[in-house]
């Protein structure tokens, strides 16, 4: 049998098995269309009214599905299971999670740290620190206390005798006064003359110790911390410029009266030889941030200084950095004085006390700002307690051994202020404290202001003048809706 026959038979018995395979295949796509077609036609059946209960087909099962169970059969099963669904929220809770970890270790860490100012050889304190504040400030007596607590001599910087009595008052041999006046240009001079040759001239712990030299180690400038509020129509010329003199014009001046001794440090001494030379003096400058951050309505006063006397720390450490005398400058929150002045909560200003201060104006100016006046007060008025302290005084400490400019916020407030100010539109700040919309309105020669509202009858408010009896009184947190109504005249 040839090649050919052979192949020839190999094809003819190939072909039964093709027949069986594509038979196979017709009738499994037969049947299967068949089953469906039955299985509506039952459904169709099962579920039609016309046809009597007992004469309908039954419905056609519902098909089985295997589902594979999903469920691990551990707990860390379960927990890689939800962490490889949710990536994303993983990732924000690690890094939420580092993050205040992070900060509550290095917070904790930076608490223990010791920090103690440097001895002499001999074991007597030689550095100093000189404090530029008025002594009755609660803020200027904490640091220097601290200062003093942590091996520093301090100088507290005096003005006035009444300034000195103060210091003397504490009853601290550390804490001492250096009277300068700096209104007497002559007389400030030889003030720091003096000082100069206090600090070249050698001391002893003790009679017949070794003697040694102080070091001037750093000037803190510490203004006042407290401004008056009012709206800008009502501030008197006086009151601006004592503001002028007292916030601004004084430490500016205190500084100036110390640059030739800043600037001549360290000091030469000819009978002594250290093993190394005394450092630069660093210069600090502390001023409140909160209310410089927002700029709210009737805190001109506080903005404006205070921003002066932020470019002035900003110029003056450009003029001081090629001389290596580092200027930092000390962005403040709020902080608990309770323990240096126990009463001092009660002089913040209330809001009944708001109130009364509206009362001392005229009638447009009390028309036109008082309810805003007595909302933002309020609202910037509870704040919070204040950090404890401890945070400003460990701040000040490091700050002082740095060895480099730098400007850090410090302080309950400070930081997240400083990020709304910066951020947030000042309408919606403004808002959230309870600032709202004013109509003005002439009539027969008089002014009446009129906050956006509804309402038919009136009413006071305590401010003298006229509200609508229907509208609701804003809240004393300044988060209130602004109901009150000035009508116009009939």
């Amino acid at each position: 049998m040839s090649a050919d026959d052979a192949t020839f038979l190999d094809t003819l018995a190939s072909v039964p098995n093709d027949i069986r395979k594509y038979s196979n295949e017709v009738a499994d796509y037969v049947d299967k269309h068949l089953e469906k077609a039955s299985n509506t036609l039952r459904e169709v059946l099962s579920t039609s009214p016309w046809i009597p209960e007992s004469a309908r087909p039954r419905p056609p099962p519902r098909p089985r599905t295997f589902v594979e169970s999903a469920t691990p059969t551990s707990t860390f099963m379960r927990l890689h299971g939800w962490v490889m669904n949710h990536k994303f929220l993983t990732t924000i809770i690690v890094v939420s999670i580092g993050g205040i970890t992070y900060y509550v270790v290095k917070r904790k860490s930076s608490n223990r740290k010791k920090r103690r100012a440097k001895k002499a050889s001999n074991g007597a304190r030689q550095e100093v620190v000189v404090v530029a504040g008025s002594p009755s400030e609660p803020l200027v007596r904490s640091v220097s206390l601290d200062l003093e607590r942590r091996g520093y001599i301090v100088y507290v910087v005096c003005h006035t005798v009444e300034d000195e009595i103060i210091v003397q008052s504490e009853s601290r041999q550390d804490v001492k006064p250096l009277m300068i006046d700096i209104v007497d240009p002559e007389s400030a001079r030889a003030s720091i003359e003096r000082f100069t040759a206090f600090l070249q001239t050698p001391h002893a712990a003790f009679a017949g110790a070794k003697s040694h030299h102080l070091i001037l180690r750093s000037l803190v400038i510490i203004p006042h911390l407290t401004y008056p509020t009012s709206p800008i129509a009502t501030l008197a010329p006086a009151i601006l410029s004592d503001l002028m003199n007292t916030r601004l014009l004084t430490p500016i001046l205190t500084t100036q009266t110390f640059l030739p001794l800043l600037t001549s440090l360290p000091l030469m001494h000819p009978h002594h030889h250290a093993k190394e030379p005394a450092p630069k003096p660093s210069v600090l400058v502390l001023t409140p941030s909160i209310i410089p951050s927002l700029n709210p309505a009737f805190h001109a006063p506080e903005s404006l200084l205070v921003a002066a006397m932020s470019s002035f720390t900003s110029v003056l450490r450009s003029e001081l950095s090629p001389l290596n005398i580092p200027v930092s400058h000390l962005q403040l929150g709020t902080f608990d004085f309770s323990s240096f002045s126990p009463h001092g909560r009660q002089s913040q200003h209330t809001f009944q006390s708001q109130r009364a201060e509206t009362l001392k104006w005229d009638d447009v100016t009390r028309a036109t700002y008082g309810r805003n006046y007595v909302n933002l007060s309020a609202g910037l008025g509870g704040i919070g307690k204040g950090s404890s302290l401890r945070e400003l005084n460990n701040a000040i400490f490091d700050t002082i051994y740095a060895g480099k400019a730098r400007t850090i916020k410090v302080g309950m407030g400070a930081g997240i202020y400083g990020f709304v100010g910066r951020w947030v539109p000042s309408g919606l700040v403004g808002w959230i404290m309870g600032q709202r919309n004013v109509e003005i309105v002439q009539d027969a020669g008089h002014m009446f202001g009129r906050l956006l509202g509804n309402g038919d009858e009136t009413s006071s408010d305590g401010l003298g003048s006229p509200l609508l009896k229907n509208s609701r009184p804003t809240s004393p947190e300044g988060l209130g809706d602004s109901g009150y109504v000035y009508p116009e005249r009939a």
